[in-house]
């Protein structure tokens, strides 16, 4: 059962090295900051993932009690990561676009920080 429990987490970390890697690479040879963003937002939060899967299980199967404290990390980063990843990208589009290319917010704020009627900043119509 030891060889069995062994192979597992292996092929738990040896997944989470790989999109490590694939994260990594993919960080340094994409162009833009929009496709930069997406490497370690998705493979590496995958690889960390893997990676604390595998001590999770290690300490489960092989080890003499169970670990909690790397599903709470899993799930802090699996949480956390899709909204750090959305604040970034937001602020790019902010920064690259100006307010009056934006689209018009919706009557609440829409998505926009930009523009609406209710706010006084000029629009895409009142540019």
């Amino acid at each position: 059962m030891d060889s069995i429990a062994e192979a597992i987490v292996a092929l738990f970390v040896v997944i989470g090295s790989f999109f490590g890697l694939v994260g990594s690479f993919g960080l340094l040879k994409l162009t833009d900051q929009m496709s930069r963003l997406h490497a370690p937002t998705k493979a590496t939060t995958l690889g960390v993932g893997s990676v604390l899967i595998a001590s999770l299980l290690s300490a489960w199967l092989i080890g003499p009690a169970i670990s909690l404290h790397e599903l709470l990390i899993t799930i802090f980063l699996f949480l956390t990561a899709p909204v750090t990843a959305h604040f970034v990208a937001k602020a790019h589009i902010h920064r690259r676009i100006a307010p009056r290319d934006l689209p018009d917010a919706a009557q609440d704020g829409g998505w926009a920080v930009h523009g609406g009627a209710e706010s006084g900043a000029p629009g895409r119509d009142a540019g």
